[in-house]
């Protein structure tokens, strides 16, 4: 099991078996998570945006453009202030 020594400062170095096994890179953000028996679980706060890809199923529709999303926008709000 990897372990790690924290620091006067509070730091720990996260091994890099457990770094790649969570997909952490620099940057990324991480939450402790409280479990019922007093032990934490640590886990990536963000994630890439290629981690959506696909997130709401697949996309079979046709591309639209910055001009059609604005005037879709742009309709969509007129009618909510109705």
């Amino acid at each position: 099991m990897p372990t790690a020594t924290m620091t006067s400062k509070g730091q720990v170095t996260i091994p890099q078996p457990v770094r790649r096994a969570l997909c952490l890179e620099a940057g990324v953000q991480v939450d402790f998570t409280p479990n019922e028996d007093g032990s934490y679980s640590i886990r990536a706060a963000t994630h890439p945006v290629s981690d959506l890809f696909d997130f709401f199923g697949p996309y079979d529709s046709d591309p639209v453009s910055i001009e059609e999303m604005n005037a879709a926008m742009m309709d969509a709000a007129a009618e909510a202030n109705r």
